[in-house]
């Protein structure tokens, strides 16, 4: 199964007019993100970073203000000139995840910013990921998870109670075995952990969005306990070019 570009380009390029500067996460969740991808992929000052489903750039800024080189990729021109609107001095560059505009072993690390759930089959990804990285690069992905129960619910469209409102056809939450998975067979030494207490600010749908604080403060209390850990809501998955 292949994803649908189009409707996604036509998503986001829509989303980026009538919501400017959205963001789903508070700040300090957007900083925390970046915080677990620090530790997981090793990186230091100066090193050349790809943003991929960069969106407005949220992450790709944060990056660039820690003192590496970054560059945000993505699908939506509408998103792009988001970003470089909020964000001059970053370089933003259209392309997609399963061929990226890099040559082969060219960057530091590559920042999958919560895409791969996007994906229908992230194989075509994984393996533009090792092209793109030196050896001893480093990749970094966070995407929600499917066995998180909140996640499955509102979010899996085999769901009964499925909502696909501020949501593409090709969206659904990932499996975190199967994502590991593809990065292994792509050659990539891959590790899997997982991220509660990630608060939402916004959510698409009005019906549900009065629900957040209840959301942001069981998710911050509920899977905290390692023993929960697989249930947690987003699944992070990293990995190194061997």
């Amino acid at each position: 199964m292949e994803q649908d570009k189009y409707t996604e380009i036509s998503f986001f390029d829509t989303y980026s007019e009538e919501k400017h500067y959205y963001d789903a996460f508070f700040p300090e969740t957007n900083k925390m993100i970046i915080d677990f991808f620090e530790s997981k992929c090793n990186v230091i000052p100066g090193a050349l970073i790809a943003d991929v489903g960069c969106g407005s750039g949220t992450f790709t800024n944060i990056l660039n203000e820690r003192g590496y080189h970054s560059v945000g990729v993505d699908l939506s021109q509408g998103m792009l000139r988001s970003g470089r609107h909020q964000f001059p001095d970053i370089q933003f560059i259209a392309g997609d995840a399963e061929c990226l505009p890099f040559a082969s072993d060219s960057l530091d690390s590559v920042l999958l910013s919560a895409m791969l759930h996007h994906l229908p089959d992230s194989v075509h990804c994984a393996n533009e990921v090792y092209r793109v990285l030196k050896k001893g690069g480093t990749f970094f992905a966070f995407d929600p998870n499917r066995i998180n129960p909140a996640m499955y619910i509102y979010r899996d469209p085999t769901s009964p109670f499925y909502s696909s409102i501020g949501v593409t056809k090709n969206e659904r939450p990932v499996i975190p075995r199967e994502i590991a998975k593809i990065f292994r067979e792509a050659r990539f030494c891959v590790s899997t952990d997982f991220l509660p207490g990630l608060k939402y600010r916004y959510i698409a749908s009005s019906a549900v969005r009065w629900l957040l604080p209840t959301y942001n403060f069981i998710d911050g209390v509920i899977f905290r306990p390692r023993f929960l850990r697989w249930f947690r809501p987003f699944v992070l998955t990293s990995g190194t070019k061997i």
